[in-house]
């Protein structure tokens, strides 16, 4: 399946290009670089710009070259959801990819699941700047594939992901704790949380979604086995990731509502 027709046209991320925040120096040659295509889309008349994001350099913008080519060995390989081992050089904000290679060792998404992935791709490439490394998230994104390709209940496993993406990339404080104070969340109080700060005691004229001191404490701890967690987190989680984006609406976010509910 080719990455270009693997997402309905509402579902496929949109690729922003985004500048390094790392101020770290490029490397101009990588290879065995264990990665994912989020997203890829045409570029002149045989090449693919793919997104692709990696285990040590994060979010990284590449060419590749005759990629659509009918005998391209890139074309069947440069596919979303499949672990690889990429190679690149160059150090402009597009570098020039030298192989791709199928690893293997996940199971292929189907039905919801595969609409799920293309959820958390969409995040990655919204809210990750590029060639900012985060090894963590990368463990996060690993895992959470095996999990939806398991069958294990999407809405649990979405807000996992998204809560690690938010902490991951240093926009969301630790839950269990008051912003400013320290002090330890309270199960049987109310809260707000932050988008800039995080979690403080919820007051009479708060817009904000007031959430439990549990459900905060249970988030933290990624325990969702309560329904209140479940439906306390979901609606914590729509709120600090519309204001994250800068309003930006999620495709796939939308059809999941849709469809399932999440």
């Amino acid at each position: 399946m080719d990455t270009l027709d693997a997402a309905p046209a509402a579902a496929r991320p949109a690729a922003t290009p985004r500048r390094s925040r790392s101020g770290t120096t490029r490397d101009t040659r990588v290879s065995g670089q264990p990665g994912f295509v989020l997203h890829s889309y045409p570029y002149k008349e045989t090449s693919l710009i793919v997104d692709v994001f990696t285990r040590d350099y994060g979010r990284v913008g590449l060419v590749a070259k005759g990629a659509k080519r009918p005998h391209s060995k890139l074309r069947g390989v440069l596919q979303t959801f499949q672990p690889l081992s990429l190679g690149w050089t160059g150090k402009a904000e597009l570098r020039t990819m030298t192989d791709a290679e199928w690893v293997g060792g996940l199971l292929p998404l189907e039905r919801n699941s595969l609409l799920c992935g293309f959820y958390l791709n969409e995040l990655l490439v919204k809210l990750l700047a590029r060639d900012d490394p985060h090894p963590l998230l990368w463990d996060h994104y690993v895992s959470t594939l095996n999990q939806l390709a398991h069958n294990e209940p999407a809405q649990i496993v979405l807000r996992k992901f998204e809560t690690a993406l938010l902490k991951e990339t240093g926009v969301a404080a630790q839950l269990s704790k008051c912003a400013g104070t320290g002090e330890a969340v309270v199960p049987v109080k109310s809260y707000v949380v932050d988008p800039e700060r995080g979690p403080r005691p919820a007051q009479p004229n708060d817009i904000w979604p007031a959430v439990s001191g549990q459900t905060l404490i249970d988030m933290e701890n990624e325990d969702y086995a309560s329904p209140a967690t479940q439906a306390q987190s979901k609606q914590l989680m729509r709120f600090l990731l519309h204001h994250h984006l800068g309003g930006a609406t999620l495709n796939t976010r939308q059809i999941l509502i849709d469809l399932m509910q999440l």
